[in-house]
């Protein structure tokens, strides 16, 4: 049996309503196979990265539990992505759903597939504050805490949604 990661994925949307694109796509990642959905963010809203002529997306973040292999981890992702009818024709465009593998455990992955820890999360508030959410503690492999990055962070915007989110994802499970 695989040792089990910490995984944290960053969720978005901002196409064909977003808050229904972000729980279903929380549905399909409890669903991973030896994988087990740990806790989720609150979601935030936030301008887009890159051009400004879309809708402001809704972001989030969750931690897994996986035993998958980050390249497997990454196809599933993928995979439920296309699902729900994600088409990558624009750099930094509206999407349905985006899901991106922000950190996978302390390992640091440069692979023409997948970069981790993300290379872009120093400069992304609507992914370091839902990984602050949940866990304040959490640093990249080189050391650096996630809360020193978010304070240097470019501001996008970010604002906090309420209510909290479903309850059966927004709670850390034993």
């Amino acid at each position: 049996m695989a040792e089990s990661v910490a995984a944290y994925v960053g969720l978005g949307s901002n196409l064909a309503d977003p808050l229904r694109q972000l729980a279903l796509a929380l549905a399909a990642l409890s669903a991973l196979p030896d994988t087990t959905l740990q806790a989720q963010s609150p979601f935030y809203r936030s301008r887009p990265v890159g051009p400004q002529d879309q809708p402001d997306f809704i972001n989030g973040a969750v931690e897994l539990r996986t035993e998958l292999p980050p390249l497997e981890l990454l196809d599933h992702l993928q995979s439920i992505e296309a699902r729900h009818g994600r088409e990558r024709t624009r750099h930094w465009g509206p999407r349905t759903l985006d899901l991106d593998l922000l950190l996978y455990g302390q390992e640091v992955i440069d692979h023409p597939r997948l970069t981790t820890p993300h290379r872009e999360l120093p400069n992304r508030d609507f992914a370091l504050q839902p990984l602050l959410d949940l866990n304040p503690a959490l640093h990249l492999p080189d050391g650096r805490a996630l809360t020193d990055l978010r304070l240097q962070c470019p501001d996008n915007g970010l604002e906090r949604l309420d209510p909290e989110p479903a309850k059966p994802f927004s709670r850390r499970l034993e």
